[in-house]
């Protein structure tokens, strides 16, 4: 890749980085202090892989939509899940059983965490993976090759979810209420999932699929440059499952067949993706997909994901592997056994957001 930024002998990225993060105010701050022109580390090399010639594919496909009515078919659900996280990795569910008023007041409360006062926000700020919340801006700050547009909080929401007063008042109530409702949401699509490849549905529940959830809620500022980066440079999610509440400004785009396609906002819909760990256990039947958030000028854009993966605690010498029942003479086994702490480990430095898959490690030999 070749980056579109003029090389400058006397340029420290070191210092500007750790500038950026001793500030603990995030792109957000640099939207308030007013800047007309993002700092070079936020500058991207162009992607290897092709953007779209037109933006005809764009506009006339999208992900699958399934309804989860449970007045539909069983069959005819399932089937609609298997043939888009084969085919996509991506789809969006309506008729999910969470009420708006849920959905709606999350979005609210992602937005008044990250625009409230900054001395109080602050507080909040630190790279200390092991707190059960906490606020940062680019989990991969000091090792990615270049920043991107947003700022995140994280919290730990399952097995063991933070006492209430480690949330912050202004989003309290409304991450511990959506949680729970993601976390039986989330067990209903494992199930189908499960059936999805010819399992019983607890099957991917047995395996732990659903015991750990992290919530992140995603800030996207407007960006004075859009051209320059990425509200989120393009990557596949390391878990089992992500489901993603978007606003209704838009800007995700799912890799498909070579193509960028927009995810388009549906109102009352939720974005379900699957995630790297699950490509693994279904030995490739399912695929985990490139995915990446547009930076745009105008108003800043919100999203929530829920992350259902593995809990790290205590279980780094789990060991993955492909579904026994996916396996056979016909579709032989793709990977190698990998414990939770090598998948980590190996996938962090195969994640090189150069188009190849962060599962290329683990992957047997032809």
């Amino acid at each position: 890749m070749v980056s579109n930024t003029p090389i400058e002998s006397n340029y420290d990225r070191e210092s500007e980085l750790k500038a950026f993060d001793d500030s603990k105010s995030g792109v957000k701050g640099l939207v308030d202090a007013g800047l007309t022109k993002i700092p070079r580390f936020f500058h991207h090399p162009r992607p290897i892989i092709n953007e779209p010639k037109s933006s005809t594919l764009q506009t006339q496909v999208d992900i699958p939509i399934i309804d989860l009515k449970e007045t539909n078919a069983r069959a005819e659900i399932v089937e609609n899940v298997r043939y888009a996280a084969e085919n996509w990795g991506f789809f969006q569910i309506i008729n999910h059983g969470i009420p708006q008023r849920v959905l709606d007041e999350m979005i609210d409360g992602a937005r008044g965490f990250h625009e409230m006062e900054t001395e109080e926000k602050i507080k909040y700020y630190s790279r200390d993976y092991q707190k059960k919340f906490f606020y940062t801006s680019n989990f991969h700050l000091f090792t990615g090759d270049a920043a991107s547009w947003n700022d995140t909080f994280l919290s730990v929401m399952a097995p063991q979810p933070p006492q209430p007063e480690e949330l912050p008042p202004i989003c309290r109530n409304i991450i511990t209420e959506y949680s729970d409702q993601i976390m039986k949401l989330g067990f209903t699509l494992l199930e189908l999932l499960s059936e999805a490849l010819g399992l019983k549905p607890d099957h991917l529940k047995s395996l732990g699929c659903g015991q750990g959830l992290f919530v992140l809620g995603h800030y996207y500022p407007p960006c004075p440059e859009p051209e320059l980066t990425f509200g989120a440079n393009y990557h596949t999610d390391s878990g089992f499952l992500t489901i993603v509440l978007q606003d209704s400004l838009g800007g995700l785009q799912v890799l498909h067949q070579k193509q960028w396609v927009n995810v388009s906002p549906l109102p009352g819909a939720l974005v379900v993706n699957i995630a790297d760990l699950l490509q693994l256990l279904t030995n490739d039947k399912f695929k985990s997909v490139h995915h990446r958030v547009l930076a745009q000028k105008g108003t800043p854009r919100i999203s929530v994901a829920a992350f259902l993966r593995p809990f790290h605690e205590g279980i780094e010498s789990i060991v993955y592997r492909p579904i026994k029942e996916l396996v056979s003479e016909e579709n032989p086994c793709v990977y190698k056994d990998a414990s939770l702490d090598e998948f980590v480990r190996l996938r962090r430095n195969a994640e090189g957001l150069d188009g190849k898959s962060a599962l290329a490690p683990f992957k047997l030999d032809p």
